[in-house]
């Protein structure tokens, strides 16, 4: 799932999702209130989504995403305990834009 931070950004946020769909990636953009991110990673939990890519005015300006791996989240979340051990977990990396698409297909691939 890609997530929405800032309205304005709408067309960077579906070019991302173009180029994943297109690499082979199953990818959705979210449609809901983008001031809630919470919100957004609910839907794509319930959704079943393995990832969801994160991305406002400081990623944009640097040329990267975030990607969270919500599986790993979910349970790091039942285990972690300080935020020194969550800070530790690979859960949620930023990343260079342009190495999405390999990023993903890398994390697949390590799931077969």
């Amino acid at each position: 799932l890609v997530t929405i931070m800032d309205m304005k950004n709408i067309l960077y946020y579906q070019e991302i999702v173009d180029e994943l769909r297109s690499s082979g990636i199953r990818a959705e953009l979210f449609l809901g209130n983008p001031k809630d991110l919470g919100k957004q990673l609910k839907y794509a939990d319930q959704r079943n989504s393995r990832l969801a890519i994160i991305a406002g005015s400081e990623e944009f300006e640097r040329g990267n995403v975030q990607v969270k791996d919500l599986d790993l989240g979910s349970r790091m979340a039942s285990t972690v305990k300080t935020n020194k051990e969550w800070k530790g977990q690979p859960a949620q990396i930023e990343i260079s834009r342009k190495d999405l698409v390999e990023h993903i297909k890398d994390f697949y691939s390590k799931l077969i």
